[in-house]
């Protein structure tokens, strides 16, 4: 295949799922890149706690920003460009990670399929998730990693890397055994590397960081210093829930890799068994057991976390399945073949297209009603905190409350953040939050399993919307997303 056309290739695939991809996955893919480019471009959205914090870069958010003051110079800030523009320049930079992959892979076929069917790319690689980036950012890096000797003088993949630790320091955690790794490999002297290459690019790509966050924060900041104050030694993670310390093991791994946990765990166990002959491998093994074993430490987890390593994962099995290729016969591959598209293929539809999309489809009414009436439109938001997106999908300065759920940043004794006051009696709080002296919201906008117990509330409202979310409802989050209109 010609370098172009696999190029091509991947860039379909990724453009594909800017299209399919229409469900909500986590908070973070609108709050801590759209909504804050949003507020930046536009003068008016909300900023999270972590902004007030200051634990986040604004790197990824600018981007964003720089495209959204375009647009508006343009006269082009239409709600659907906000939307889709972001999402069709990270599955760009997806694909050219693609591509990458498949240098970094020898340009083996296997390759391309492994990469173009994994279920959990193609349902992440389009979203303007901070993980994203940095899992297409890790392929690129490791693309360039020095591998073979003749390259060992070669430090683009360093300045990514320290690009990549500034911007999201977790990625310390999976590139950490991987640069112990070069330093092993590599031909120069430790202290020659250290003084000649790390201090310099780190140091360089830290002010950086220090000079562009100080200047959007307004204030002097080292925010991945904050970051690692906020979730690694205060771990306030732990607020937005916590897992068992095999959580990785018995369910984020095998979900993100899907159908690709056979070969996975087939192939890892020959690696072991002939060590001395995949001395790359091995390396990348360990960056592996190394990242999850971090993680584990970590009480909050999340799929979304461990995304970084699918493509090492994926690097280590096709490989091995085209060496395997070469030895088995044509029919065998084929069955092969059609089992890992099938097995990718299901649940790459169920949750790209059907599973959480009611998050989404909800905006679409309400942006219809705040342009109809932007100065008359109260919207009040009765659901998980952040279970929507906000100002990025609606672009129309109407007024919106929803339930928060801040951390205990106090440690306050008997501490409840808003969220979970509403829910332990929804009546009582909004005879709390609406006094007879403050205006009703226009609408609400809740959940189906919400609105039984908010009856005496909704007699004064009719319902106006039913939005399908999803089959398999869990917690406080129902089959059904319900708009009501005030009578």
């Amino acid at each position: 295949m010609k370098n172009y056309d696999v190029f091509v290739l991947f860039l379909l695939v990724r453009l594909l799922s800017v299209v399919l991809v229409q469900t909500w996955f986590v908070p973070d893919e609108y709050w801590q890149s759209l909504e804050v480019a949003h507020k930046l471009a536009f003068n008016y959205g909300y900023l999270t706690w972590e902004w007030v914090l200051g634990i986040r870069s604004y790197a990824q958010p600018l981007i964003i920003y720089f495209m959204y003051k375009i647009l508006q110079f343009c006269h082009l800030d239409y709600p659907l460009l906000l939307i889709y523009l972001p999402r069709i320049l990270q599955s760009v930079l997806s694909a050219y990670a693609d591509y990458c992959f498949y240098k970094w892979c020898e340009r083996r076929k296997w390759a391309v399929f492994s990469i173009s069917t994994a279920w959990f790319w193609f349902y992440a690689g389009s979203r303007t998730l901070i993980n994203t980036l940095e899992t297409a950012l890790t392929v690129i890096a490791l693309s360039k990693f020095p591998w073979s000797r003749k390259s060992y003088s070669d430090t683009s993949f360093l300045w990514i890397v320290a690009s990549l630790c500034v911007m999201r320091p977790t990625a310390v955690i999976h590139w950490f055994p991987l640069c112990v790794y070069y330093l092993i490999i590599s031909e120069e002297k430790l202290l020659s590397i250290i003084f000649r290459k790390f201090i310099p690019i780190g140091s360089i790509t830290l002010g950086t960081s220090i000079v562009l966050d100080s200047y959007a924060h307004g204030t002097f900041i080292i925010t991945s210093y904050e970051f690692l104050k906020a979730n690694v030694f205060s771990n306030i993670g732990e607020w937005y829930g916590v897992h068992p310390w095999y959580w990785y093991l018995s369910s984020g791994l095998p979900a993100v890799l899907g159908v690709q946990m056979i070969p996975f765990v087939i192939i890892t166990l020959n690696i072991l068994k002939h060590r001395r002959e995949h001395q790359h491998d091995l390396a990348l093994l360990g960056c592996i057991v190394f990242t999850l074993f971090v993680y584990s430490c970590l009480e909050h987890k999340e799929f979304r976390f461990i995304l970084p390593l699918l493509p090492i994962v994926l690097k280590i099995t096709s490989s091995h399945m085209a060496r395997w290729s070469y030895k088995a016969s044509p029919v065998l591959i084929w069955l092969v073949s059609i089992v890992i598209f099938a097995g990718n293929m299901l649940p790459a539809v169920y949750f790209s297209i059907i599973h959480q999309r009611g998050s989404l489809d909800v905006m679409v009414p309400l942006r219809s009603i705040a342009e109809k009436n932007p100065h008359g439109t109260r919207f009040l938001f009765l659901m998980p905190c952040h279970s929507t997106p906000l100002y990025s999908f609606l672009h129309v300065n109407v007024t919106t409350r929803f339930l928060t759920c801040e951390p205990n940043f106090q440690h306050e004794k008997n501490y409840v953040d808003e969220a979970d006051d509403f829910y332990s009696s929804p009546s009582l709080w909004l005879r709390r939050a609406y006094p007879k002296d403050e205006p009703l919201p226009t609408h609400i906008i809740t959940f189906d399993t919400v609105s039984v117990y908010i009856s005496d509330i909704l007699r004064r409202y009719k319902l106006m919307k039913r939005i399908f979310h999803t089959y398999s409802p869990s917690g406080r989050i129902g089959k059904y997303i319900y708009i009501y209109q005030l009578m």
